[in-house]
């Protein structure tokens, strides 16, 4: 099951939008496994900037993120909340609004279709913020992220220096940065 958090009600008029479906966690904040301390989220270096001109550009920001510590018992939601809540305050503090945040809370293994590599988180977020799935992308630092993104019809940017796994996405960069031309130029 997918858990929206922050979105805005469907439209009827079909798909309009283009967008930039974003892993969090390695991607968009420092990776810190299971975290549970909202004093410790730490956006990337020029994350921010980054994502404004992205935004500025007319690309919708959709966070997409799994966050199995939740169903394995190892973080509350209200500590998850808590973390949502600082990593959104730091992005507003840098002038940055995301259109819309979606969770997966499912351990791996759950039969569930939100848990990346699912297409489930996109494809509900193209569903409720009227994006068009052929003109957008997924980028992540894990393969599971890349294959998301193929399954959903995006194309897919990896950030990182490990291999990415199996999947063959667009682009691979060292950071959300070195992406930016490249989605300009889409």
């Amino acid at each position: 099951m997918v858990e929206p958090m922050d979105a805005p009600a469907p439209r009827s008029n079909g798909p309009t939008a283009r967008a930039v479906f974003l892993d969090r966690d390695g991607t968009l904040i420092e990776d810190i496994p299971y975290l549970n301390e909202p004093q410790r989220v730490r956006l990337l270096p020029r994350v921010a900037a980054s994502l404004r001109t992205l935004k500025a550009h007319g690309f919708k920001l959709v966070l997409t993120s799994n966050q199995s510590g939740i169903g394995r018992g190892l973080i509350s939601r209200d500590a998850a909340e808590a973390v949502h809540e600082r990593f959104v305050e730091l992005l507003a503090n840098e002038g940055v609004e995301l259109d819309g945040v979606f969770y997966c809370p499912h351990q791996p293994g759950a039969a569930c279709s939100c848990r990346k590599p699912q297409p489930g988180m996109i494809l509900e977020a193209a569903a409720v913020l009227d994006i068009r799935l052929a003109d957008s992308f997924m980028v992540g630092n894990a393969a599971s992220d890349v294959e998301a993104g193929l399954r959903a019809g995006c194309r897919t940017i990896f950030v990182g220096d490990a291999d990415g796994g199996a999947a063959a996405p667009d682009l691979r960069v060292a950071t959300l940065a070195d992406a930016v031309p490249f989605l300009l130029a889409a």
